[in-house]
C-alpha cells in the first residue's frame, strides 16, 4: 500500500482530504491524518472562545471517516524527510509516508520581547483560546485587559471581549498609526469609531518593551493588565525550521507551481508554512488545499497534473461583536451588519463542508 500522510487537520488539510475522497481514492492508497485534536477546529472563531461568547463545541467539526483513512492524534515531534517518517510523541512507532502534506499552521511571534511568551495568552490554538477564555471569565469587575496587536485577530478579540464583558477596561495596543493597516481607510476609520463609541482604549504607535505578569510596559511606561492577550504576529510552526528545505525571509517553505518542495516533489506544503505572495488566512489555506488535491489526485492515479490556476482571494471579513462588522468584498469596503452577516454565512458553510 502507498501511504499519504497529511500533517494537520486545518483548513488546507481538510480541503485536501475532502476533495480526494470526493474524487475517489486509489485502491492501493492508505491516508493517515495527523492532528493534536480528534476534530477540525474553526480557527477563525477562536476569538469568540477567548471572549466566552461561543461554546467550544460550536467551533469543532468531526473529521471525515473512510475505510482507507486512518487518524493519529498527538504532538508531532519530528518530520524526518530523509527516512520519510513522522515521529509522534504519543505513538511509539514512527509513521512512514510515500507522499506528505505539511499543514501544521503557525504559532505566535513574540519578536524577542521579554516576558511576552510567559505572561500573555494566545488564540493560536483552541486549547490556548480556552485558557484565555477562562482567564477572562474569571476576572473581577473593573479588571483590566490588554490586547497587543491591532490586526484582524486583535480587533475581533478586543471587540468581542468588550461586548461580552462591558464591566472590564479593554485596551488595544497598535504598533502603527491606525488599526488594520491591510484594510481600506474607510474600514480603518469605522473600526476606530466603533472602539471610541464602545470605550475601548486604542493606543497607537505602541512599542511594547517587555511584559510582566500583571503589567505591559510600552514606550517607557508600564500600566496594569490583569490579562494580556498576544495577537501581534505569527510565524510558521517551529518544526519548519528543522526541515532542510529552502525558505523565504519569513521562514516559509518555497514551493514550485504545484505546491511541491522542489527538492522533494512528494512533499507538499499548505497554509501558514507555505511561501506565498498572499498574507496567511483560512481562505488562502483552503484554496491552496483545493489545488493540492487536484495535483495529488492526478499524481496518485499516475497522470500528469495540470498546472494549477492562479489563486484569487474573495476578500476578508471581520466582526465587531455579534451585530457589527467590516470587510473587503468585491474589491469594495463594507461596514456594518452586511459584512457581519456574510461572516456568519461563511461560518455556516464551513460547518457543512
Amino acid at each position: 500500500m502507498r501511504k499519504l500522510v497529511i500533517l494537520g487537520g486545518g483548513y488546507g488539510g481538510m480541503n485536501i482530504l475532502h476533495q480526494l475522497l470526493e474524487k475517489g481514492l486509489p485502491e492501493d492508497l492508505e491516508v493517515t491524518l495527523v492532528d493534536r485534536n480528534p476534530y477540525h477546529s474553526l480557527k477563525t472563531e477562536f476569538y469568540a472562545i477567548a471572549a466566552g461568547t461561543t461554546a467550544d463545541k460550536d467551533v469543532r467539526i468531526q473529521f471525515p471517516t473512510h475505510e482507507q483513512v486512518k487518524t493519529a492524534y498527538g504532538e508531532i515531534q519530528q518530520i524526518d524527510v530523509e527516512n520519510q517518517t513522522i515521529v509522534i510523541r504519543e505513538i511509539e512507532e514512527p509513521i512512514p509516508y510515500d507522499y506528505l502534506v505539511i499543514g501544521i499552521g503557525c504559532e505566535d511571534n513574540y519578536h524577542g520581547i521579554e516576558g511576552a511568551q510567559e505572561f500573555t495568552h494566545s488564540v493560536q490554538t483552541i486549547a490556548k483560546a480556552r485558557r484565555a477564555g477562562t482567564a477572562i471569565s474569571n476576572l473581577d469587575a473593573h479588571s483590566k485587559v490588554t490586547i497587543v496587536g491591532a490586526g484582524l485577530s486583535g480587533i475581533e478579540v478586543a471587540s468581542e471581549i468588550r461586548e461580552s464583558r462591558p464591566d472590564l477596561t479593554v485596551r488595544l495596543l497598535d504598533r502603527g498609526a491606525t488599526v488594520l493597516k491591510a484594510f481600506d481607510s474607510k474600514i480603518q476609520d469605522y473600526v476606530e469609531d466603533w472602539f471610541a463609541k464602545n470605550n475601548v482604549d486604542v493606543i497607537h504607535n505602541a512599542n511594547v518593551e517587555y511584559v510582566e505578569e500583571h503589567a505591559v510596559c510600552n514606550n517607557g511606561s508600564c500600566f496594569d493588565s490583569d490579562v494580556t492577550i498576544w495577537t501581534a504576529g505569527v510565524k510558521p510552526n517551529y518544526l519548519i525550521e528543522t526541515l532542510p528545505f529552502e525558505k523565504d525571509d519569513q521562514g516559509k517553505v518555497k514551493l514550485n507551481d504545484f505546491f511541491q518542495v522542489p527538492s522533494q516533489t512528494n512533499v507538499y506544503v499548505v497554509g501558514d508554512c507555505a511561501s506565498s505572495v498572499h498574507s496567511p488566512s483560512a481562505q488562502l489555506a483552503g484554496q491552496q488545499g483545493e489545488k493540492i488535491a487536484e495535483v495529488l489526485n492526478a499524481v496518485l492515479k499516475g497522470k500528469e497534473p495540470d498546472m494549477p490556476k492562479e489563486i484569487k482571494l474573495k476578500g476578508a471579513l471581520g466582526s465587531l461583536g455579534k451585530t457589527d462588522g467590516f470587510g473587503n468584498m468585491f474589491n469594495q469596503p463594507f461596514t456594518g451588519l452586511l459584512p457581519r452577516l456574510a461572516k456568519t454565512g461563511v461560518l455556516w458553510l464551513s460547518k457543512r463542508h
